[in-house]
């Protein structure tokens, strides 16, 4: 589902940035996850007239480098692909995209109660309560390989509305009426 939602989010980042024309994208490329969402990615962006310009983030000392080739290319927004290294960073790149004045959109509801902007992801609360549910029926004898793989049904939209007026950006009223929390 990963690679989906990285569509998601490139559409929801142009959405926000109607004029966005050029996203700088952070990926840890050898992560198995990654490729999907980058090709994914790629493929949204030929059909939404948007330049991506991927960079391979191995470790957060990768981040500022990352951050400086995309200034230079004169980006107008970011993405990071979901993995766990931006998570684990998720500080470091949002001082960076303030940074940078770059809007960003974010795999990770965290990222954005450290300063992101926006984020989408599936809803966090529910997968904690499906694990729980695997959890007892594996307890009870039932084999992992026979439980169903489910995927998440309910999606979370988060905007930092301190992060837009810090970057002089003003979210449409569609974005925010479709959010499940707003932080002001």
């Amino acid at each position: 589902m990963a690679s989906g939602l990285a569509a998601k989010r490139l559409e929801l980042l142009k959405e926000a940035v109607p004029s966005l024309s050029r996203v700088l994208v952070l990926s840890y490329l050898v992560d198995p996850i990654a490729a999907p969402q980058v090709n994914e990615l790629q493929r949204a962006a030929r059909s939404l007239g948007t330049t991506l310009l991927v960079q391979d983030i191995p470790t957060g000392d990768d981040l500022p480098a990352a951050f400086d080739a995309g200034a230079r290319a004169h980006l107008g927004g970011l993405l990071t692909t979901a993995e766990s290294i931006f998570a684990a960073q998720r500080k470091r790149v949002a001082e960076l995209a303030a940074q940078h004045r770059l809007p960003g959109l974010y795999p990770y509801r965290a990222m954005v109660e450290t300063g992101g902007l926006i984020a989408y992801d599936s809803y966090t609360p529910g997968l904690v309560a499906q694990r729980a549910t695997y959890v007892d029926r594996i307890l009870k004898g039932a084999k992992p390989a026979d439980l169903p793989i489910e995927q998440p049904t309910k999606f979370e939209l988060v905007i930092n509305l301190k992060t837009a007026k810090a970057l002089g950006l003003t979210i449409p009223q569609s974005l925010l009426q479709r959010a499940d929390r707003v932080i002001e």
